[in-house]
């Protein structure tokens, strides 16, 4: 696997959690929701179609397979995956638990009121929580 040298901004906003066999998992900065970025370890990728067609199916059995177990995990009533890019062009997946109570529902989470930063705790809680996932879990078929 590439070392991957993160975006700042990524850098800035997130708690690293964990690696997977493509990606980096890291942790928005934001308890309002449960909101995992997974990063493939491929240096220069802006695009999933930047990926080998092994990766990108790698990449979205990451996201799918982890994303539905924390949705489980959370009681979540929705899962939301996107890769955007926009304001940072490093290719990024996000993978975000959505309730019907969340602090901006149905709206999507960018833009939408401050972040609430993660304590301690908190943040140690969900970390477990996402590595006890990990654990149980297999990534490659």
């Amino acid at each position: 696997m590439q070392d991957l040298t993160l975006d700042p901004r990524l850098e800035a906003d997130t708690y690293p959690i964990t690696e997977l066999p493509l990606s980096r998992v890291l942790l928005m900065d934001d308890t309002r929701f449960a909101w995992l970025i997974l990063v493939p370890r491929r240096s220069g990728a802006c695009e999933v179609s930047d990926l080998s067609e092994a990766d990108q199916a790698q990449l979205w059995r990451e996201a799918t397979r982890l994303g539905s177990e924390l949705k489980s995990a959370l009681g979540g009533d929705k899962l939301n995956i996107a890769a955007l890019g926009n304001v940072v062009s490093q290719l990024h997946v996000h993978v975000i638990v959505r309730h019907r109570d969340d602090a901006v529902w149905p709206a999507p989470v960018w833009g939408h009121g401050e972040a609430e930063p993660y304590d301690l705790d908190a943040l140690a809680e969900l970390r477990d929580l996402v590595l006890a996932l990990v654990e149980g879990m297999r990534f490659e078929d």
